[in-house]
């Protein structure tokens, strides 16, 4: 057993994939910067088509960072004032916050206790519910790959037909994760993602992207993330002969991905596939070891999951994260304040009977370190900690 506390382990180790990459990395930089195209140079483009090829979409579109990717959708559906958009509230703000910015409600909608993902039978009560009451006019569905594993896609895919609701997949953490060997996007309308550092993808600042399989929409994202500029759709009914940025057809924002962010994303998503088993290899471990101490993640069937977080429950759940800090084991707890409870958003509704699920589960969830760079060394470590926290207190 081990008596000193480490001081190495890291809760996500950035720098072990940048030591792989090395100049790789270097040379993806630099052959920007002697570029000269800083904005919207031809690795975006050339990121962009691997990516949709990577997530199995016919097109991507890469913008300033993962909200952005949000609600670029949204704006391009035209949601607004009296639309309600269904989400869940056991995630990160950036999921229910676009909504407001457009005038529509938020909706939120309870999980599944096993998966945390969205709960089909919860989000279709919540829409009947909505209609029933006739005072919103249901427009979206927001599903967010919780910890890396996609949502039950399915279930609610079939939901949003039946109701004529178009269909959002926030990958932000589960980007790569596949059900049934099929991306998000085999379900959904559009399929969203981030690459902020500590994602699966991430790149060395902030950055996202939308996949989708509609022209037409990718076509009006694009528009949208330059400040609405006119597309090759648009000049085919209208002669202009200058730059189309500077004839604006909708009202827009400015929503790029840096070159030298999509020059550093080429290099990482060559090697990702391979971090994704890795990932799962270590989950697998993790899984094999704490069998029997805690509650451990499961997958929904026919699931792979990038595995952006290893979440565990245990009562007392403040008091192992002390106790995991004294042996310098670093952990996180996602997301203790759920968006409903948040003051700002509390006055938007939530689906029939409130949501139990994600209040209880709010307060029982405690990520451990975890990337594709985890030795069994210090796997066994954590492991440790977890069960000697466990035996200390009988749980």
């Amino acid at each position: 057993m081990s008596t000193l506390p480490r001081s190495d382990i890291g809760f996500i180790d950035l720098l072990a994939q940048r030591r792989r990459l090395g100049t790789r990395i270097d040379d993806a930089i630099l052959s920007v910067v002697n570029s000269g195209a800083y904005i919207m140079g031809p690795q975006v483009q050339a990121f962009e088509g691997a990516l949709a090829e990577f997530g199995q979409a016919k097109y991507a579109l890469s913008c300033a960072n993962g909200t952005d990717a949000l609600v670029l959708p949204l704006m391009a559906w035209h949601i607004r004032t009296g639309d309600a958009v269904f989400c869940p509230s056991f995630t990160f703000a950036a999921t229910g916050e676009v909504v407001p910015w457009l005038g529509a409600t938020p909706v939120f909608v309870d999980i599944d206790p096993v998966t945390y993902n969205l709960d089909p039978s919860h989000l279709e009560a919540s829409i009947q519910a909505v209609l029933a009451e006739g005072k919103l006019t249901p427009k979206v569905i927001i599903a967010v790959d919780l910890f890396g594993q996609p949502a039950n896609y399915p279930a609610i895919s079939s939901i949003a037909k039946k109701y004529g609701l178009k269909l959002i997949a926030d990958s932000a953490q589960g980007f790569g994760s596949t059900l049934e060997g099929h991306h998000p996007i085999h379900w959904a309308d559009v399929a969203t993602t981030s690459f902020f550092p500590a994602k699966p993808l991430g790149c060395y600042g902030d950055g996202g992207a939308v996949l989708t399989d509609d022209y037409n929409l990718w076509e009006v994202m694009d528009s949208l993330r330059v400040h609405g500029k006119a597309t090759k759709s648009d000049l085919s009914t209208q002669s202009f002969e200058h730059d189309p940025k500077y004839l604006n057809i909708r009202i827009g924002m400015n929503s790029r991905l840096d070159t030298i962010q999509a020059a550093i994303l080429l290099e990482k998503l060559a090697i990702f596939s391979e971090e994704i088993d890795t990932r799962n290899r270590i989950a697998a471990r993790y899984n094999e070891l704490l069998g029997g101490y805690v509650s451990v993640p499961t997958l929904i069937e026919g699931a792979v999951s990038t595995w952006a977080q290893y979440t565990i429950e245990l009562p007392n759940r403040d008091g192992f994260a002390a106790f995991a800090r004294t042996r310098g084991v670093p952990t996180a707890a996602y997301y203790p304040i759920p968006i409903h409870m948040q003051k700002v958003y509390s006055r938007f509704p939530v689906g029939p009977n409130g949501l139990p699920v994600t209040e209880s589960k709010a307060g029982a969830v405690i990520s451990l370190p975890m990337h594709p760079y985890l030795d069994e060394s210090t796997q066994d470590y954590i492991v440790e900690t977890v069960r000697l926290f466990v035996g200390r207190n009988e749980i």
